[in-house]
This record gives structure tokens, sequence and C-alpha cells, in this order.
């Protein structure tokens, strides 16, 4: 077994009265790709906030790489730039160029030479099949160019843990096609990936682990084809069941 880089050991997270994570116990290696799935509402998105600290949590631990993400006294703007993550919502800045809205950050954040980062992101741009773009506005892109344009932009922070939270939920089955074939290029490349997402033939294909949640807990785990091939939870089965 590989170390994990990313690490959850019995979180628990509640809203109010609303328990929403129930210890959740989850690992991910550095260069792997995991996917976590599950109905609506059982914690997926909330576990990967809590791992960015978007969402303290109540009990338990997070750990990234030798961050404790939980300490009262982290550093949150350092953690956010070891830990990238996109959003269903592409979140552009609509007044600004593609190529504006990549370099933003590591200018302002990082304070990095703009001739430096520029060239950086044109590389990005490419990479996510967006070259000759780059002086286009959001509002002139498709939903899919709008997510790449997302995704370029926060691996122009140079993360060494990219999360995705339903980036494909919005978007048309031609434009979803698109946006993970860059996810998978992004993972084939070594960078350490995990994904949220309702897409069962990515989360397969993609995956080489599997999470799945229900009510706030981890049903499930294991190598996403086995748990795909031969679910040992009812839950699971009947999740599966009805989603593929």
């Amino acid at each position: 077994m590989k170390s994990p880089f990313i690490e959850l050991k019995d979180v628990r997270k509640s809203f109010g009265n609303t328990a929403v994570l129930n210890g959740v116990d989850l690992t991910v290696a550095r260069s792997e790709v995991a996917c976590i799935i599950g109905p609506s509402g059982s914690g997926k998105s909330t576990v990967l906030r809590c791992i960015n600290a978007l969402t303290r949590i109540d009990g338990g631990s997070v750990r990234v790489g030798d961050t404790r993400v939980d300490d009262p006294r982290l550093d949150a703007q350092a953690l956010h730039r070891r830990v990238g993550i996109v959003f269903q919502g592409y979140n552009l800045f609509p007044h600004c160029t593609v190529l504006q809205n990549v370099m933003m950050a590591p200018i302002q954040v990082l304070r990095r030479p703009r001739d430096e980062v520029e060239v950086q992101a044109r590389a990005l741009l490419a990479k996510v099949h967006l070259a000759g773009k780059e002086h286009a506005y959001p509002g002139e892109l498709s939903g899919g160019q709008q997510q790449r344009v997302a995704i370029a932009r926060s691996l122009c922070m140079q993360p060494e843990v990219m999360l995705f939270d339903e980036v494909t939920a919005a978007l048309d089955p031609e434009t979803v096609k698109e946006v993970l074939g860059v996810i998978q290029e992004i993972a084939a490349e070594g960078m350490t990936c995990l994904l949220v997402t309702h897409e069962m033939r990515f989360a397969r294909e993609a995956a080489d682990y599997l999470y799945f949640m229900d009510h706030g807990k981890v049903v499930e785990h294991g190598i996403a084809g086995q748990v795909f091939d031969a679910p040992a939870d009812a839950r699971t089965r009947a999740f599966l069941e009805k989603v593929l």
C-alpha cells in the first residue's frame, strides 16, 4: 500500500442539527486518482470542502501531506496553493479575458513575475485545448470551454492535489467528454486527483480507487473495477443498479 497523501480519519460535520458527515475515513495516495460516488445529499461535496478547509470539521482529522487541515493555526492560503479545487460553477471573471483569468491568482497571490506566469498560462491553455482563445471573454465560450479555463486557472497555481466537485454536472454530453478528457490527461501526468462525480463510466475508466458514500458515511471502498463489478454492500448494489 502506498502511504496516503490525503487522509481523513473519523471526520464529522454538522450544519445546525443536520449531520452531514458521520465519521468519514478516506485516503488518497500521491499520483492516485480516486472518485467519490453516491446519491445526492450523501456528503460527497462536503468531503472536498473539508480537505481544502473551505468547511471546517467538527471532529476527526484531515491531513494533506504534512499539513494538518484541522489545525486551528492552519495557514489556509498556503493550503489553497497546494490543493486546487474546481467547482460545478466556473466562477470566472466575466470582464477579464481567458488569459487574464488564468494569470490573475499566480500574480496577485503568489507574487510571481507576470512574464513567467503568462508563459505558463498559455501552455496550460494549450494543454486544455484552448489555444487561440486567450483573448476571448468567458461569455463568448461554451460551458465546457469555461470549465476548461477554470481547470487551467487552478493548475496555474501549481498545486500538488486537484479536487473536482461535479465539474460536468451542468454540461451537455458532448462537452462532458471534453472536460473529462482533460482531467484524464492531467491525471495521467501524475497529478493527485480526487473527484466527486456522477459520471460512472469515467469513474470506472479513470479512477484507481472508488468510494461510495451514503448518509454521510463511506459505505464501501476499493479498487474501482472491483466495486463496480462486485459491490459487497447492498446499498452500493442498489445505487449502481439505478445509475448503470
